[in-house]
């Protein structure tokens, strides 16, 4: 049975073994950053622009844990704009190759550049010309010598104690493939409009949700104009029940805004004798139709307020309520 200190002993172990993983993971990061100020910087330069110009796909593909990690990195590349898919080599080797077309790009991923069986998918690209990106640590291996560009990433130990399991390898592949991806992203001038279209569900597309899709409009906003017996403004919040009323003035221009805490704030005052000019806030937060629901959040969270007021040249033309944003999933 294991005593209290034997216990203690295991816990510092394993915390003093994931220090060592870092420790070589940063290693290996530190490495691949000067590599990037080097020697990298003029193949990962060619890489960006070769796939810049194809009006294909990027086929990544890999064996085993380059596998793995290029499975990763198609997906990143086609959700910021550049279309990919993984394709294993093996199943390349019994006719998945007709998946790959000569508008296309292949991006290898090896650490050793002498996987057996990426040599079915490099020889088809030698074939048809098809532009191939090798990524590996050998630049005499096999692969780089077939390649049309390489990204030769610098050999560091592996974090594994038996440097054998692929920990730093891996991670500097996992690394190099998301530079890759989002220098591309940059090239393309891909927006956050961009990236909702390919994220529609789940908390990302709701942060990437633009205020103008979700706010109350028409009818639905609360509006009194200057002058308003603050027993009617009441009605007028009271019956919309967003929290606040919405003062307009000349020009449909917003003149001020007031909300719950602003009639809680005024209680001991004889709202009989009281018109929205009196105690209207004048100026409100407002946000634009374009904003993202994200940073009508923010905002919201940084003032303490439920609701604001959405303007297109001084005027209201929305409310976004904070329960609005709750239900569409932003956080």
């Amino acid at each position: 049975m294991l005593t209290r200190e034997n216990e203690k002993a295991d816990a510092k172990g394993a915390i003093a073994s994931a220090m060592r993983t870092l420790a070589a993971d940063q290693t290996a990061l530190a490495a691949l950053a000067e590599a990037l100020d080097d020697g990298l910087s003029e193949p990962f330069a060619e890489a960006v622009e070769l796939v810049s110009r194809i009006s294909g796909r990027v086929i990544v593909t890999g064996v085993g844990k380059s596998g793995h990690i290029g499975s990763k990195i198609a997906a990143t590349l086609a959700s910021t704009g550049t279309p990919a898919y993984f394709v294993h080599p093996a199943e390349a080797n019994h006719g998945d190759l007709g998946m790959i077309t000569r508008d296309d790009a292949i991006l290898a991923m090896s650490w050793s550049g002498e996987t057996a069986e990426l040599k079915g998918i490099v020889a088809y690209a030698r074939r048809f010309s098809i532009p191939l990106i090798a990524t590996t640590s050998r630049q005499s291996s096999a692969l780089a010598s077939e390649a049309s560009v390489t990204l030769l990433l610098p050999r560091v130990p592996e974090a594994c104690p038996h440097g054998l399991a692929p920990t730093t390898s891996t991670l500097m592949q996992l690394v190099i493939g998301d530079a890759l991806a989002l220098a591309l992203l940059e090239a393309r001038g891909f927006t956050a409009d961009h990236f909702r279209t390919f994220h529609p569900g789940g908390q990302l597309g709701a942060n990437l949700t633009h205020v103008g899709d979700i706010m109350r409009r028409g009818e639905d906003i609360p509006v009194v104009l200057p002058g308003t017996k603050m027993q009617d403004a009441v009605m007028t919040l009271s019956n919309k029940r967003l929290g606040c009323v919405c003062v307009v003035g000349d020009g449909g221009r917003l003149a001020g805004i007031i909300t719950d805490g602003d009639l809680a704030r005024n209680l001991h005052r004889n709202m009989a004798g009281l018109v929205v000019d009196d105690i209207m806030t004048t100026k409100p937060k407002t946000v634009r139709p374009e904003t993202l629901a994200s940073q009508a959040m923010a905002i919201l969270n940084e003032h303490n307020i439920s609701a604001l007021v959405v303007t297109e040249d001084e005027r209201p033309v929305g409310i976004v309520h904070f329960h609005d944003l709750l239900r569409l999933g932003v956080a």
